[in-house]
């Protein structure tokens, strides 16, 4: 931790009180987490029917240009983080930078993605892990589905109890299988399209494929932010600062490298899935998204269909848990800040794993879970959907705070000017644009799953609105019992060797 944080009193334990554990984790670990958070084979199936649906043959492009702001905001985590080794990251960056109220915000933008989607991951692990084997009337049964949902979400959270380490062991083992089973996928329905041997309308692979722009306008944007949803959770690697050797550039590098590795990955899929199953099949088929790789394993991979369930089984089971460290590593920030209860910085003097703040996310993510549930499975979707909102919101502010923290370096050198301010700035910008066009289309009813209305509006939007809603109040209302975290004022970022 730098000096600065320690001026500030981030993250100060009270005398006797346990810290987080320095070198836990290594730089392959954090990667590990970078990409298990994001869930490759899940978000894959999850987008790629609708973003074919959008584009076409144009897919592979889309998914190339949404990497672009998520590469720049991956270089703003990375110099934020040279200065600032807090387990915050946007929580404790934003209100140096900006100030607490804006940094408050940003850290509870974080921890509702992980309330909002836990549920939902846990959900597609237990229903793939079912149909992998063979148990396909039990993956459709909720009565049977939520309750095992409960327990693997409470089992996931005793891992990153137990220790980083053996979450990042557990990790790499999950990662290691939902790799193998993508790539094993891909090569063999490239070489199957390339044969002909498909019952679809097969395309014949084109570098042409990468250009976003071939069908431009409205259907470019809409796949854009699905596109930022495939690649968001790579920072949780950063989460882990505190824990990661050379926390000083380890973490930050392995934001941005995990990026890179993602981007191999849905290029090398989406090649496969349209060149082997065509447009048509995809559009017709993006009412089920989840399902997508479940419809196309038997008919790539005939009696090995299992090795693709396997893939988003383990996708989603390696992403319930990493979305958790996020959450509870900026409940521990923001509470040893008083910016929270101070009860959430409790760290077990054992494990020494905010124990406290990780529970009560998983606490939180179960009674959303099965009260969205209990409403209607279109109103859980609904709340996925909500999630771009949280998503571009915390990391366009992110990137702000790039610039405005190191905002007396910028003139330094060019690749400061560029990797520290445009790069940031330019990420930030296509975010809020997409942000804004998000509210725009979730406004209508149709983007719904159910069709339907909530008080005249979207239910996506509804949803992340009375989020941001409920925050400030909270903010407001903890502001009033406890201001000393307000009492912070930004500041800029310290002068930094080059590098």
């Amino acid at each position: 931790m730098t000096s600065e944080a320690r001026e500030h009193g981030a993250g100060t334990p009270t005398a006797g009180e346990a810290q987080l554990e320095p070198g836990a984790i290594s730089f392959v670990d954090a990667l590990v987490i970078g990409l298990a958070s994001t869930s490759p084979a899940y978000s894959l199936a999850a987008i790629i029917g609708p973003v074919v649906a959008l584009v076409g043959v144009y897919a592979p492009g889309v998914l190339l240009a949404s990497f672009v702001p998520m590469l720049l905001i991956a270089s703003a985590f990375y110099y934020l983080n040279k200065v600032d080794q807090d387990c915050g990251t946007t929580f404790s960056w934003v209100t140096r930078a900006m100030g607490p109220s804006l940094g408050w915000i940003g850290g509870w933008s974080i921890a509702m993605t992980g309330v909002l989607v836990t549920g939902s991951l846990a959900d597609t692990a237990v229903r793939f892990s079912l149909l992998t084997l063979n148990l396909d009337d039990l993956a459709g049964d909720n009565a049977v589905v939520i309750p095992i949902v409960v327990v693997v979400v409470l089992a996931m959270t005793a891992l990153c109890v137990l220790g980083t380490e053996i979450s990042a062991r557990f990790q790499n083992v999950l990662i290691l299988v939902q790799v193998v089973s993508l790539l094993v996928f891909a090569v063999v329905a490239l070489v199957r399209a390339s044969t002909g041997d498909t019952p679809f309308d097969a395309e014949t692979p084109s570098f042409a494929w990468l250009n976003p722009f071939a069908e431009g306008g409205a259907a470019l944007t809409a796949g854009l932010l699905l596109g930022v949803f495939a690649y968001w959770g790579w920072e949780s690697a950063v989460n882990l600062t505190e824990e990661t050797t050379d926390s000083a550039s380890t973490p930050g590098r392995a934001a941005i490298a995990s990026t890179v590795v993602l981007l191999a990955t849905y290029l090398a899929v989406a090649y496969a899935v349209v060149a082997f199953a065509g447009t048509g099949f995809l559009a017709e088929n993006q009412d089920q998204a989840e399902l997508i790789f479940a419809l196309l394993g038997e008919q790539v991979l005939g009696g090995w269909d299992w090795v693709l369930l396997l893939s988003v089984a383990t996708a989603a089971l390696a992403s319930t848990q990493t979305t958790i460290i996020p959450a509870s590593r900026t409940g521990l920030s923001m509470a040893r800040r008083a910016a929270l209860p101070r009860r959430l910085a409790h760290i077990h003097p054992r494990f020494r794993t905010p124990d406290v703040s990780t529970w009560t996310v998983a606490a939180i993510a179960i009674g959303w879970y099965v009260l969205i549930y209990l409403i209607s499975e279109n109103a859980l979707f609904d709340s996925l959907t909500a999630l771009s909102l949280l998503i571009a919101f915390y990391y366009s502010l992110t990137g702000i705070a790039c610039a405005v923290y190191y905002r007396k370096q910028l003139l330094r050198s060019a690749s400061d000017l560029i990797l520290i301010g445009i790069g940031p700035l330019v990420g930030s910008a296509l975010l809020i644009y997409l942000l804004v066009l998000s509210v725009t289309d979730l406004n209508d009813p149709e983007a719904s799953s159910s069709g339907t209305s909530w008080f005249g509006f979207g239910p996506p939007l509804v949803i992340g609105v009375a989020i941001f809603l409920v925050g400030i109040v909270f903010m407001i209302g903890w502001r009033l019992h406890d201001a000393r975290f307000w009492q912070e004022r930004p500041g800029v970022a310290p002068d930094l060797e080059k590098g």
